[in-house]
């Protein structure tokens, strides 16, 4: 039996993070990643649909994917380089970007939702996307097939792109690690007014805030050890798939409200930092010549 009775689609990005100082990649990317957290949470179905490239880098990640047990059945393979990041980690576990090939073949493509992708989508609790997914225009079909969405925005979203997208977000996520809290909680209000139903903002190691309309839930992070702390690449795609499993499972059974956001964050915070112990998203490390 599953620990978390939903099905959840991860829909868009999927990557090769490179860490340049160790010539080692590891699969990553936003939606990517929500599949492969919400599959090791325990959710009954996980699944991922997106674009795939044609290079060594691609069929790592799917090789990866296929090994986590993500269902791929839906994805597009085509002639082109996948998808693929630059970075390196300081001494504090964060990421440091040194550029991308601005998601490679998936970046000159966009996958369309027809009537029978639309069908498949209609098999699962929630779709997650995020901001450099390319998946925008796909948003108001799978509302219209009366999926809830979870939506990624990120430092370069604009207050028009915001505009733009979350009308279509149901639980509508933002890393604002930099910014004082009265103007987390402006930014989370004037998100919400625009239709989400929960809004929430990372804020790095001050943790996150969320907001439903009513009240503002503030979490704290749950400390890692320096000599556990591995790689916070993907603290924050940890961060929002442990609550919407998390919170969405206990809609299910008629415990939303207050409690379950709260009660969702702080699980949220537990698996983020046990993130922070694995090298790179989620492990599956190859080693690339330059």
């Amino acid at each position: 039996m599953a620990t978390f009775p939903i099905s959840v689609l991860g829909f868009g990005d999927n990557v090769v993070d490179k860490y340049e100082h160790i010539q080692t990649m590891y699969p990553g990317g936003n939606a990517v990643n929500f599949a492969v957290f919400a599959k090791k949470l325990g959710v009954e179905r996980s699944a991922y649909m997106g674009i795939f490239g044609s290079d060594a880098e691609a069929e790592h990640v799917i090789a990866s994917l296929e090994d986590e047990g993500i269902e791929l059945q839906r994805c597009q393979q085509v002639l082109g380089v996948n998808g693929a990041a630059r970075v390196t980690v300081d001494e504090t576990g964060d990421r440091i970007f040194l550029g991308s090939n601005e998601g490679g073949i998936r970046g000159d493509m966009r996958y369309v939702i027809d009537r029978f992708a639309a069908e498949y989508v209609r098999g699962f609790n929630l779709v997650h996307s995020g901001n450099y997914c390319f998946t925008e225009r796909e948003l108001p079909k799978i509302k219209a097939a009366g999926v809830p969405i979870s939506f990624d925005f990120s430092d370069d979203s604009t207050d028009e792109y915001f505009e733009q997208i979350a009308p279509f977000v149901t639980y509508a996520f933002m890393s604002m690690g930099d910014a004082s809290l009265e103007d987390i909680k402006s930014k989370l209000e004037w998100v919400k007014a625009l239709g989400p139903q929960i809004v929430c903002a990372s804020r790095g190691s001050k943790g996150s805030v969320a907001y439903d309309g009513e009240n503002f839930y503030e979490q704290g992070i749950k400390p890692v050890a320096p000599e556990d702390l591995k790689d916070a690449m993907a603290a924050g795609d940890s961060l929002l798939t442990a609550f919407l499993v998390t919170y969405l499972s206990k809609q299910k059974a008629g415990e939303g409200g207050a409690d379950a956001i709260r009660e969702s964050l702080d699980f949220a915070a537990s698996f983020a930092a046990e993130t922070c112990k694995v090298e790179g998203s989620w492990g599956h490390p190859l080693v690339y010549e330059s």
